[in-house]
This record gives structure tokens, C-alpha cells and sequence, in this order.
């Protein structure tokens, strides 16, 4: 049996990620800024206050924690029980939130008490309720957001309607801000980074497209290493366009001299949002059969929301564009940039617009789909199983696994999901390529 049927070679641009991500992190820890928990990826006014203040995220911290120290991230979630917050709470908030009561970041440091709190309005219910925490702590400024959405099809005029909502919660926080803490908005540093996201945007989708081509040059397990670079772990926008043209650049050239990400690919999988951060053994255990995971509508993120064009082609949905009109004010600026943000919401597409995930499957070239059931958050399990018949339906072999959240290791049956795996490979005929 053949083992390898493509070339392949490391990526060249892991380095300058490695580098950035500690750049961010440094930022964090030399508290020259003040630091705001939370995120504002559908109204990303953050660069307005680029002199003054940096975002933190709860997805990338709870993560990396998950997947760097189990040992600390379990001693987290117990500081987290012990005053109250239970196990179905979201495991990134209690790993984040648990470090906070324990006073010290994973590498030993003080942990970085924020100054303020903006949590990221999402459909997962838990979102929100990662502000309590941290507001609890000590007396700090809290906002909240709202993240409207509804099923069917899009009605223009309610569109409307919540935008202007979104415009009017984003602008009070820019001003309440302001008021607080005596900092001043950067109203054309504003205008300047949506511009920047555009381009931003455009390189995602190229990544994604070129994901779709067999071999694929991109696994979804180095997709992950990228993804939140200049999303919700916020750099300089300049540098991370410069980044994200070169990470391009890196796989157009990988496209058109066939590098695999997986040298014996014969079989393409999905998945449905965040994999087992502290379990991501499981993709290359699945190497051993030829299978490469190609991601999910949240791994490529970056690309927002996606569709098989009538040619075969995997473009942007066609959504109504926000009206060309001149950016004379704050409010003009803040409602363009919903309302872009808005038509390329991946969130809408996914749980919203049924066939966007055989849509996905299509353009992907997928065989199959691993959707994860898990307990915590709704934004974690919304549709799954719905998801999981229509991808049954055109033919796919769906295999479904269990477990607390993707950041909390505590009831995943790590042995029992690789035996699921073997079941699931041989139900298809596929032996491991080292076997004889």
C-alpha cells in the first residue's frame, strides 16, 4: 500500500507566526495598554483606541491553555467550580476566568487583570456571561452587546433595522469609553483598518480556495495555527495584512507544486467548530489512514461566509453590499463596517441558511464529517445533528464524538474516540497506510 503519494514540506511562514503570537502576547503582559476582555469582530472598533487599549479574547487564551497545560488549565477550572461556576459553563471561560482567580498566568507571570469588559455578543449563550466574572472581580466598566439573528430567509428591512441597533450599542461604548477613561477615538485610524479588512478578507478566501484542491496544500490542523491572527488575536493591522499576503503567497506556491499538508491524502473530512484543543493528537492519528481534515465554516473564518458558485466554484455568498456612500462621520464609518461584517457572518450562514454545510461539504470535496456533540454552549452543538442528516443525505459517512467544550479535557474519552475512529475508517474500507 502506498504511504506516500505527495511531497510535503513545513510551511515556511511558521516562524513569523510564532513571532507575532508572542508579540501579542508581550503586549499583554508589559500592561502599557489598558486591556479589554472581550472581542468586536462584527464591529471591530478596537483600532480606534490603538494608542490606548488592546482586546483580549477568552477562544485563543482558553485554547492555547487547553492545549499547552493540562495541569494548569485543570487547576483553573477548579478555581473556577469551587466558587460556583459549574462544568457546563464554557471550558475557555473557566480556564481564562479560573487563572484570573488563581492570580497568575501559565507561564507563572501575574495574571493580566483587565480594565474593562466588552464580552463578544454571540448566539452561544455563554458569551455574555463571560463578563460576569471578570466584572465581578473588581469594579470595572461593563457593556454588553447583542448579536441579532434569525432563521429564514434574509428580509432587508429587518436587516435594517438591526444594524441600526448594532450602530447604536457600538457607538455608546466608543463614547462611554472615552468618557471613563479619558482617551480619545482615532476616527480615520477606524476608516483606514476597514479598508485594511477588505484585503484582509480577500486572503482568507483565497486560503480557502486553495484548501479545496486535491492534495491540499493546507490541513485544517495548520489552519488553526493562523486563524485568529489579526481576528480575535488583535496586532497591528498593516503588519497582519503584510502577514496574511505572505502566508498566501506560501500556499499559492504549495498549490501549483502539489505540497500536500498530508502526504498519503485519499480521503477528505470535515468538522463542525473547534476541535479538542487538548486532544488535537487525533489528526494525526488520522494521517495513518490518508485522511486530512480540510476545516469547517469556523476554522475559515476568515473567509466569512461561503458558497458553490454555479461554475463549481467556492466564492463569498452574494449578500447586499452596504450602500457606496462617502464616510463623512463615526456613525457613517461604524455602519459600514456592520453591515460588511454582517453579510460575511459566518454565524448567520451556519445556523441560519440550512444548506450552507452541504454547501461546505461540496466545495471542499469532503468524504466525510466528524461533528462533535459538545455539552457546554449552544453556539457549540446549535444544528449539529441537523447538520449532520443533510451531510448523510448527499452521501458523506458522519461520525459524531462527545465531550464537555473544546476547551475542557475533563469528560472526553480520549481511548474511546480513537476506537471510534478505527470503526468509522474500516466501515469505509480504509486501512492504515502502514498496515500490510
Amino acid at each position: 500500500m502506498i504511504k506516500q503519494r505527495w511531497e510535503t514540506r513545513p510551511l515556511e511562514i511558521w516562524d513569523r507566526a510564532k513571532e507575532l503570537r508572542a508579540k501579542w502576547q508581550k503586549s499583554i503582559d508589559n500592561r502599557q495598554h489598558l486591556l479589554a476582555q472581550g472581542n468586536t469582530v462584527e464591529s471591530d472598533w478596537s483600532p480606534g483606541f490603538e494608542k490606548y487599549l488592546k482586546i483580549v479574547e477568552d477562544n485563543p487564551v482558553g485554547a492555547f491553555m487547553a492545549s499547552k497545560s493540562h495541569s494548569f488549565a485543570r487547576r483553573a477550572r477548579l478555581a473556577s467550580e469551587v466558587r460556583g461556576w459549574g462544568r457546563e459553563l464554557c471550558g475557555y471561560v473557566n480556564n481564562c476566568w479560573g487563572a484570573q482567580f488563581l492570580g497568575r498566568d501559565m507561564d507563572g507571570g501575574p495574571f493580566p487583570y483587565r480594565d474593562m469588559c466588552v464580552p463578544f455578543p454571540d448566539v452561544c449563550d455563554q458569551h455574555l456571561k463571560r463578563g460576569q466574572q471578570c466584572m465581578d472581580l473588581s469594579p470595572i466598566p461593563r457593556w454588553g452587546g447583542d448579536m441579532p439573528i434569525y432563521p429564514g430567509e434574509r428580509d432587508p428591512k429587518r436587516d435594517e433595522e438591526m444594524i441600526e441597533h448594532r450602530v447604536y450599542c457600538n457607538l455608546k461604548i466608543i463614547a462611554d469609553i472615552e468618557r471613563i477613561f479619558g482617551i480619545e477615538f482615532d476616527d480615520e485610524r477606524f476608516v483606514e483598518n476597514i479598508k485594511l479588512r477588505e484585503k484582509l478578507s480577500a486572503y482568507g478566501l483565497r486560503i480557502s480556495q486553495l484548501m479545496t484542491q486535491v492534495p491540499t496544500p493546507l490541513s485544517a490542523k495548520d489552519l488553526y495555527s493562523f486563524y485568529t491572527l489579526g481576528d480575535l488575536t488583535k496586532l497591528n493591522p498593516e503588519e497582519i495584512n503584510d502577514f496574511w499576503k505572505s502566508f498566501v503567497d506560501e500556499v499559492q506556491w504549495r498549490a501549483d507544486n502539489r505540497i500536500a499538508a498530508v502526504g498519503g491524502e485519499r480521503y477528505r473530512y470535515m468538522e463542525a467548530h473547534p476541535p479538542a484543543w487538548y486532544y488535537l493528537k487525533y489528526y494525526r492519528y488520522l494521517e495513518s489512514y490518508g485522511a486530512v481534515c480540510i476545516g469547517s465554516q469556523y476554522s475559515h473564518i476568515m473567509s466569512g461566509t461561503l458558497e458553490v458558485k454555479e461554475d463549481g466554484s467556492l466564492a463569498h455568498r452574494d449578500v447586499t453590499p452596504p450602500a457606496d456612500k462617502p464616510i463623512r462621520t463615526r456613525e457613517d464609518a461604524v455602519r459600514q463596517w456592520i453591515t460588511e461584517a454582517r453579510g460575511n457572518r459566518f454565524k448567520d450562514d451556519e445556523y441560519c441558511r440550512k444548506w450552507a454545510i452541504t454547501d461546505f461539504a461540496r466545495g471542499f470535496k469532503a468524504d466525510g464529517a466528524i461533528m462533535a456533540l459538545w455539552r457546554c454552549g449552544v453556539g457549540c452543538t446549535l444544528t449539529r445533528k441537523e447538520q449532520a442528516l443533510r451531510l448523510s443525505e448527499m452521501g458523506l459517512r458522519v461520525l459524531h464524538c462527545e465531550g464537555s467544550q473544546p476547551g475542557d479535557r475533563t469528560d472526553m474519552d480520549e481511548h474511546g474516540f480513537l476506537d471510534r475512529i478505527d470503526a468509522w475508517m474500516e466501515s469505509q474500507g480504509l486501512e492504515k497506510l502502514d498496515d500490510r
